[in-house]
């Protein structure tokens, strides 16, 4: 069983990220894209979980389907918000048993519906990470936001508060972000708080300006003023997702040059791009 936390030890991750399909046209859809990103030989792929645990059964199908069909590892989204703590063990006695030991745990946010709100056993994700230590043996990472979580009172706080998190967890990916000082920032603060665990910043290549922008408002991402002033010279729709691509692979190089330990990719779950950004880079692929 292949757990995150080795493959780090040992050298670069790069991952990618789905979302669950919620259709049998999804599930093919999704199909496809992995099978396009299986020859990139991924170090692992993560599944979301939608809010409240809206999507707990996708998810949880996606997961075993992964683990089941290719040859990369999974690492399961869980959340806080909307279980128990049977709900939790069941979950992982599941993922356990099929042989699957990475899991993202997560605060999660509450359903959009507050009528669809479920009984919580949990406050933040500290809580869950313990309970999830008490019962199992796994791989355990968190998320990170290196500009702030949008609920989080001052930057101060959440450094210190994610700081707790990864004395309990192993790893960290990061909310996506466009400018590399807000990702060498994050990695300085945690090191001044006693905190040295890696940290995989996550990738959101910008191929439409409007999705984008609604993602990194929910995510308390900036949008800066030069990528979008490069975005709106663009000619056409396909002009604009090459200048999307181009700046997130001129992200991508500079990480890994300032020693970022792996890159995760928000796939949005489509491969394009992806696959242009590891061409660009000379990533090996398989």
């Amino acid at each position: 069983m292949t757990r995150i936390a080795d493959l780090l030890a040992t050298g670069r991750t790069f991952s990618f990220e789905f979302s669950p399909p919620k259709s049998a046209d999804g599930s093919m859809s999704l199909g496809r894209t992995i099978a396009e990103l299986e020859p990139l030989a991924p170090s692992f792929v993560s599944v979301t979980y939608g809010a409240g645990g809206s999507t707990r059964e996708h998810t949880r199908d996606t997961v075993l389907w992964v683990q089941r069909e290719t040859s990369i590892p999974p690492m399961a989204h869980l959340t806080c918000v909307g279980h128990t703590h049977a709900e939790i063990a069941d979950i992982i006695a599941t993922y356990v048993d099929a042989g699957i030991v990475n899991v993202l745990a997560l605060a999660g946010d509450p359903p959009k519906n507050p009528a669809d709100a479920r009984p919580s056993d949990y406050t933040y994700a500290t809580d869950l990470i313990e309970h999830l230590r008490e019962i199992s043996d796994l791989c355990i990472g968190v998320a990170a936001h290196p500009e702030g979580h949008p609920r989080s009172p001052d930057l101060a706080t959440d450094r210190r508060l994610l700081a707790e998190k990864m004395k309990v967890s192993d790893f960290a990916t990061t909310q996506f972000f466009f400018d590399i000082e807000h990702y060498v920032s994050l990695v300085n603060d945690l090191a001044d708080l006693g905190v040295d665990k890696p940290v995989i910043p996550g990738i959101m290549p910008v191929t439409n300006i409007g999705q984008v922008e609604r993602m990194a408002q929910l995510s308390g991402a900036a949008f800066p003023d030069w990528l979008r002033a490069r975005l709106e010279a663009g000619t056409s729709p396909e002009h604009v997702r090459q200048i999307g691509v181009e700046a997130a692979t001129q992200l991508c190089a500079d990480l890994l040059d300032a020693g970022a330990p792996g890159l995760h990719f928000y796939t949005l779950n489509k491969s394009t791009a992806t696959r242009e950004i590891y061409a660009q880079l000379g990533l090996p692929v398989a």
